[in-house]
């Protein structure tokens, strides 16, 4: 039970250690796609999601929040007060945008993978089960759970303020929302899946070949 918990607890501090050394190192935690940048700070919650399961990968969701809020805070753009109640025009629904989408990054993944698991064993009797398929729409829908949920948060919540920012109209703030999900969203979701699919399949060949040794 002892040895249970303290690998537990040694697992999330590596996958936290990796998201702090993504989120606050210039150029690692986001790759240029051409004309955007794709992140990939938020692949370890979706891999701890799936392979640690959703109560701990919600705990890696809270630090990918909390490296978000410092980052808008010390080193903020136009747009960070949709981050962080600490710069000028954030308010309490700044940490709303900053943490629940990012904790359900935590979580959906792994209902997403076990589902589709799920599902594709009960039609096909558990043969030729594409592991790697169900990895990478595991990590499709984290994505763009984080995509999503952050800007339908801002334009909930900050809608008027935003398009100021971005000195936009009012009127045009849904196609500026809908372009910010295609440009960024939709690569960063290819990304993550084709990152989940790896790093979560060898993770889980490792840790079945480990188990099995054991036994």
């Amino acid at each position: 039970m002892k040895n249970t918990r303290t690998l537990a607890m040694t697992q999330i501090a590596l996958l936290g250690a990796i998201i702090c050394v993504l989120a606050f190192t210039p150029g690692i935690g986001y790759i240029p796609l051409g004309v955007t940048r794709a992140t990939i700070i938020h692949i370890p919650v979706i891999v701890g999601s799936i392979i640690l399961g959703p109560k701990k990968g919600a705990i890696l969701g809270f630090l990918f929040g909390l490296t978000s809020l410092i980052n808008n805070t010390i080193n903020p753009t136009v747009t960070s007060f949709t981050f962080t109640p600490f710069y000028n025009g954030g308010n309490m629904w700044s940490l709303v945008i900053c943490f629940i989408p990012r904790i359900l990054v935590g979580v959906i993944p792994y209902y997403v993978y076990e589902g589709v698991k799920f599902f594709f064993d009960k039609l096909t009797a558990g043969k030729n089960s594409p592991q790697a398929v169900f990895l990478a729409l595991a990590g499709l829908a984290g994505s763009l759970t984080n995509t999503i949920l952050v800007m339908l948060g801002i334009a909930v919540f900050f809608g008027d303020s935003y398009s100021a920012a971005k000195e936009i109209l009012p009127d045009a703030l849904f196609g500026v929302i809908l372009s910010v999900i295609g440009i960024n969203g939709v690569p960063e979701a290819i990304l993550a899946a084709i990152l989940t699919a790896a790093v979560a399949g060898a993770l889980m060949k490792y840790l079945n070949r480990r188990s099995s040794s054991l036994t």
